[in-house]
């Protein structure tokens, strides 16, 4: 990581209402249930190279699928300038051409941020964040069984003293096409993280979708099972496939289970995208990235109505199922779309709990962006919802099945069923807006370039600008998942190296928002 920018007083009322009035004048303004929130200005751009690689010898890629920022870590200097340290999930690894052996893991990051709020369009700043490479941590599963980023078999499970029934893989070979025994594993598909004071992993997936908890060293401590109503299954059973068949079979062509879409529950590579945790470590939620299959999940007109669950975690050995909501997803027009396929739905990547109750949704479009044929994403923004006045499925006690009498919404239509109350979602922030994008040099649209917005952003984390005087501003962090796309790749601890087939260099890049919620 070299070459390129790798890495007491009280606030008088008054005083402190004229700044907040004078932050108005920023970019946008919304207000979601009497709460204000502004975005004030894009704050900074950075990124980790295409081909960096980690302590393992494997590209460090696909680090935008959640981050977390360690708050007690967070330092503003003297010079204006800040340190952190930032923890980033990749998902299952290289797969755009079949499924790996991938170890899932977790790596960590030092942060450098230095505003550069005289920046513009005209005279842009050069990249102000740097990232710092300092560690990987490996998960695996009880009993030293290995964890992978394969897709899990169409049928079966593996089973621990302690553990609900956990989803398997089997394997040919190394898993990477290569000579070895076989064997099997846990497949995971890391999409949330978030990292407790005790240094201990929540991590969320999409193949189950489960919800693990690691030791600090990477050891499984315990897993979740979602109710019967997200858990996926075909012709009856659990199937925790997502028809993500294997590269060293046909290069990962094909379906590899029948049939390809679960009959009910979560839909391929729709599982729990957005994993948070309350101020006091307390409550856990999570977030299908849309909704099942049996609520309107096929379609992308139609996966509107997805469900959003909390668990108490007190104690992280034992959680406690404890609620259940209904967000209501945005929508968008796709100008490549027909009048027949719009609106669409815009599936939410990652959410965020903040102290007033409410909580961040990172919600866009896709297949717009660098690597993409598309280069225009028409949305891509951080919003708000608020559970407060929404119904509690969980209380109610009829949504928790698998057959049609329990959907909160029609298959067909995604139409919502009557008697539920939906969560309020506010539009915020856009990911979009060019004229603060190209006050550090990236863009949204036009010539494919470095600069040009990668297509998948995913992950959220928020620090204070004031560390020690906190007064409503906040940097907010995002980085986009790269899909390991690079000329320059290597996995199987260095020993595979791949150039992705689309010809693209993709760097991990890094966008810092500062927004005021007051």
């Amino acid at each position: 990581m070299t070459s390129r920018a790798l890495f007491a007083a009280t606030i008088v009322s008054s005083a402190f209402a004229a700044a907040v009035q004078g932050r108005t004048s920023g970019v946008n303004s919304t207000t979601c249930n009497g709460i204000d929130y502004v975005y004030n200005e894009l704050a900074g751009y950075g990124f980790v190279p295409t081909n960096a690689r980690d302590k393992y010898g494997d590209t460090l890629g696909g680090l935008g699928s959640s981050l977390h920022l360690d708050q007690n870590k967070w330092r503003k200097h003297c010079n204006g300038s800040y340190s952190g340290i930032l923890w980033s999930l990749p998902d299952r690894g290289w797969n755009t051409e079949g499924t790996l052996n991938y170890n899932p893991r977790v790596h960590k990051f030092k942060i450098l941020f230095t505003p550069r709020p005289n920046a513009t369009a005209s005279s842009p700043s050069a990249p102000n964040l740097e990232f710092q490479y300092l560690d990987t941590v490996k998960f695996w599963g009880p009993q030293g069984a290995l964890c992978t980023g394969l897709d899990a078999d169409a049928t079966g499970d593996l089973s621990y003293a302690g553990f609900p029934n956990l989803p398997i893989t089997t394997y040919e070979g190394d898993g990477f096409g290569g000579e070895g025994p076989g064997g099997t594993g846990i497949p995971i598909d890391s999409e949330g993280l978030y990292v407790n004071e005790d240094g201990t992993f929540w991590v969320s997936d999409e193949y189950g979708p489960y919800i693990y908890l690691f030791s600090p060293e990477g050891e499984m401590l315990t897993a979740i099972r979602p109710p019967e109503a997200i858990v996926p299954k075909r012709n009856g059973t659990d199937s925790f496939s997502a028809d993500s068949p294997p590269r060293y079979i046909d290069d990962g062509s094909g379906d590899d289970v029948t049939p390809a879409d679960p009959d009910t529950g979560r839909d391929n590579n729709h599982g729990f995208e957005g994993l948070t945790v309350s101020a006091d470590g307390k409550s856990l939620y999570v977030l299908l990235q849309a909704a099942t299959v049996q609520e309107g999940g096929l379609e992308k007109q139609t996966e509107r109505y997805t469900r959003f669950l909390k668990y108490d975690v007190t104690n992280k050995l034992a959680p406690v199922y404890a609620g259940e909501w209904i967000v209501p997803l945005p929508l968008y027009n796709d100008p490549t779309a027909k009048p027949s396929k719009n609106p669409k739905v815009a599936a939410q990547s990652e959410i965020l709990a903040l102290e007033n109750g409410q909580f961040f949704v990172l919600s866009r479009d896709s297949d717009a962006g660098n690597g993409q044929d598309v280069t225009q994403s028409v949305y891509r923004q951080m919003d708000v919802f608020d559970i407060s006045s929404a119904t509690d499925i969980k209380a109610v006690g009829i949504y928790d099945c698998v057959n049609a009498t329990c959907a909160v919404a029609d298959a067909d239509t995604g139409a919502l069923n009557g008697g539920i109350t939906v969560a309020t979602y506010c539009s915020f922030l856009d990911f979009n807006v060019n004229a603060q994008l190209n006050r550090f040099n990236v863009h949204n649209g036009g010539s494919t370039d470095p600069g040009l917005l990668n297509e998948k952003w995913e992950s959220l984390g928020m620090v204070p600008v004031n560390p020690k005087t906190p007064n409503g501003e906040y940097f907010i962090f995002s980085l986009s998942d790269n899909d390991f796309i690079t000329q320059d790749g290597y996995m199987d601890g260095g020993k595979l190296p791949y150039a992705d087939a689309s010809g693209y260099n993709l760097d991990n890049q890094a966008l810092v928002f500062k927004i005021t919620i007051s």
